[in-house]
């Protein structure tokens, strides 16, 4: 797969890998657990001071909009990104020490790379490190480095992901194409680079953990990274320790072996016991038991009937994903209280495919809402929400690129004009879900209804629920340069007439 011009050799070395997003709700239960009260959704909007000392934090609900004032022997500022924010709370005289830092990732199908080897260069053309990786059943690749302002929701410009495909063309095959209808997610994640305000030189970037502590008792914690995150959680304690005069009931840190929730009965044989107990596929199995540990049972639990002879259980909430709907209940007592936490932040939907994601907004919600009593109005207003948040994970670039150059030929377009006319039998010039239906069944194939909607929702860029000539003609070109890799609607055109000049497989935005 790698271009054999210019290929002299390689070297291989091991690294770890995980899911982020569930080491860290695992280390919030973990907390819980061992008595730690948490709260979801909650920012802080005052730091509470007593005889000059921080001693607790005025907090805002941000679902609810309710606000309390929680106080503390010692206050800890462990907020990534947003560090300075709370800094200067604390004083208004603060200098920043956070250099926020954008790095763009995209996800591309997994024939990318293979399952368990990547590729890392760290001298591109103009300097920053390039990767892709096998992740999660699909390939990461990434990444960009550029200074930008601290946002909740940062996303990928165009030009970011662009860069990103380009550099990965130089190293494969020229029989591989890289085509930018592959990405099939793509978003922006915020570096909290740091500079020691301990040190003499300020303005140097320190690449480790940083701790600071005021002459006011707020404990800041910055900069570091997941590989030494027990090492900076220790630091910060005996920190918190010191500055506060705290007796803690051991006199040393406990951290190293410490199991968190769903360690204690893992195994890698765990999943063929969810499956001979409860009837799962294999591949929902692996993914419950790699995600939630001897927490899967508890999930497996919550299952639904399918129907079906085999699985017994386990509705997935889209079919090309091992995600299933128990596991939005379940989420639920992890905390989440809305739809974009499940989509991003219990699974990893959202970072996959963002297709995907959109497609499963509606039975999420359902789900919460009936867990959570969700009104119907409130449950319109998640999936809207969630649709918003979408567009950071590359649908809005999605759209953007619809609206490539249409460069056909006379002929090809007068090719193209004769298949829309075969599949608008009205002929009004506008191609309907009945029309569809027709076309379908007349090559032996039957579709719901919402699939023929979501069929033509896919090019149906004005929206009025029909696809007309210049939308066919839009996609034709998509198609044809790359900009989309693969459309349910363009498969059909293609078997329905193999007179349409455009031959692309793969699957993406």
């Amino acid at each position: 797969m790698l271009k054999k011009e210019r290929l002299v050799g390689a070297i291989v070395y091991y690294d770890g890998q995980h899911n982020d997003s569930r080491m860290n709700i695992a280390l919030a239960l973990t907390a819980a657990r061992e008595g730690a009260a948490l709260a979801n959704h909650v920012e802080v909007t005052e730091l509470v001071k007593e005889n000059g000392r921080v001693s607790g934090a005025r907090m805002r609900d941000r679902l609810t909009g309710r606000e309390w004032i929680a106080k503390a022997k010692c206050v800890v500022n462990a907020t990534g990104p947003f560090t300075d924010s709370i800094r200067l709370m604390d004083r208004g005289d603060a200098k920043k020490i956070c250099q926020p830092s954008a790095g763009v990732h995209v996800v591309l199908p997994d024939y990318y790379s293979p399952d368990s080897m990547g590729l890392l260069d760290p001298t591109t053309s103009d300097g920053r490190v390039i990767f892709f990786l096998p992740w999660q059943g699909k390939t990461i690749a990434g990444t960009t480095d550029g200074p930008m302002e601290v946002t909740d929701r940062p996303h990928p410009s165009e030009a970011e992901i662009a860069f990103i495909l380009d550099e990965i063309k130089h190293y494969l095959d020229p029989g591989v194409e890289v085509r930018r209808g592959d990405v099939l997610s793509a978003w922006s994640g915020i570096r909290p680079l740091i500079s020691d305000p301990n040190s003499k030189n300020t303005q140097s970037i320190s690449r480790n953990h940083v701790i600071e502590v005021s002459n006011t008792g707020l404990v800041t914690i910055a900069g570091g990274k997941w590989t030494t995150y027990r090492s900076m959680a220790e630091d910060t304690v005996n920190a918190a320790v010191k500055s506060a005069n705290l007796k803690p009931a051991k006199e040393t840190s406990q951290t190293v072996g410490f199991k968190l929730v769903g360690a204690d009965g893992y195994h890698n044989l765990l999943f063929i016991r969810l499956v001979q107990d409860f009837g799962l596929e294999v591949e929902v199995a692996k993914h419950l038991a790699s995600t939630y540990g001897d927490k899967a049972a508890e999930v497996a639990k919550l299952a639904a009937l399918t129907g079906h002879r085999w699985p017994v259980v386990g509705r997935r909430l889209v079919e090309e994903f091992p995600y299933i709907e128990a596991e939005v209940a379940y989420s639920v007592k992890e905390y989440a209280g809305t739809v974009i936490d499940v989509l991003a932040r219990r699974t990893r939907l959202a970072f996959l495919n963002v297709q995907a994601a959109d497609e499963a907004i509606p039975r999420i919600a359902e789900i919460m809402g009936k867990e959570l009593g969700w009104s119907m109005e409130r449950q319109k207003r998640e999936v809207e929400e969630a649709k918003v948040f979408l567009q950071g994970m590359g649908y809005a670039v999605r759209r953007e690129i619809r609206n490539v150059p249409i460069n056909f030929k006379l002929e090809e377009i007068n090719r193209l004009r004769e298949v829309f006319c075969k599949v608008d039998i009205n002929g009004d010039g506008h191609i309907t879900t009945l029309e569809l239906r027709k076309v379908l069944e007349s090559m032996g194939d039957k579709v719901e209804e919402k699939q023929l909607r979501d069929l033509i929702a896919e090019v149906d860029i004005n929206k009025n629920g029909s696809i007309e000539f210049d939308e066919f003609l839009q996609l034709m070109s998509c198609l044809k340069t790359g900009a989309i890799a693969n459309s349910r609607l363009g498969v059909i055109i293609k078997n329905f007439s193999k007179k349409i000049p455009v031959d692309r497989s793969g699957g993406g935005l």
